[in-house]
């Protein structure tokens, strides 16, 4: 089962992002700016955003002299004694973030085994996670993060999970025709979030970004209720504009 590789704005920034740290790793005693710039070619409007990104997230230090170094956060995930744990850990706390940057419950979700599974997510009193009624894995057609899941695959693959899982509806609004779910899914453009309006669960809308690392598809996803359905763009767009440090952990 292949995926279907296009490029979207995190991937690239984790890319640019990945290349500055392999940079800075190799300058042991510091690197400035101006020699990040000229090795990675990257600009000043681009580079500037991306090391105040990757100071945020602790991958990489300004030292006195105002010259970046490796950051303990890159450290821990460099480490294979404990990688596991301490990148479940940063994953966390970049989702805690997003969370209240968005003012939503945020969800990982990848493409295991044929499965869409949820492997993190965080929610809050305030940002309540969405109550799963019906198992996640048997509805991919009618969740924003199943459809942005099956949207990496390709036409065979997708063909291969709506043949293992009935499009069962679950509200007026959810898409049961697979001809007409796969004509969705070819043509949505890949920088655009995948939506959930009421088609997973009365009450609750939901966005969905692709942060595929590797080989395995992967999103990341937002829920909200309905009556706040008129923030669900503006919400998707925050949670594109801020994938890039979610990808760039999976990657490390």
């Amino acid at each position: 089962m292949a995926l279907k590789h296009e490029p979207t704005t995190p991937h690239h920034s984790a890319q640019d992002a990945l290349r500055v740290l392999e940079t800075v790793a190799r300058h042991t005693t510091g690197v400035t700016d101006a020699e990040l710039a000229r090795q990675t070619g990257l600009g000043t409007e681009r580079l500037t955003p991306l090391l105040r990104m990757l100071r945020r997230e602790g991958y990489v230090e300004q030292i006195t002299d105002g010259a970046y170094v490796t950051g303990d956060a890159l450290t821990r995930l460099g480490s294979a004694h404990h990688r596991e744990r301490a990148l479940r850990e940063k994953l966390q706390h970049t989702l805690d973030r997003l969370r209240d940057s968005v003012g939503a419950a945020v969800y990982i979700s990848r493409y295991v085994d044929g499965e869409v599974t949820i492997t993190q997510y965080a929610d809050s009193p305030a940002t309540p996670a969405v109550h799963e009624w019906v198992d996640f894995r048997s509805c991919a057609h009618a969740t924003a993060l199943g459809k942005s899941l099956l949207g990496q695959l390709d036409h065979n693959g997708r063909r291969d999970h709506l043949s293992r899982h009935k499009m069962a509806r679950l509200t007026s609004r959810t898409i049961t025709s697979d001809k007409l779910l796969l004509s969705r899914l070819e043509s949505q453009p890949p920088t655009v979030p995948h939506l959930d309006l009421q088609e997973y669960a009365v009450g609750t809308v939901c966005a969905a970004v692709p942060i595929t690392a590797g080989s395995t598809a992967g999103c990341l996803a937002l829920s909200l209720p309905v009556e706040h359905a008129h923030r669900l763009r503006q919400a998707a767009d925050t949670l594109n504009r801020h994938a890039a440090p979610v990808l760039l952990s999976l990657a490390i």
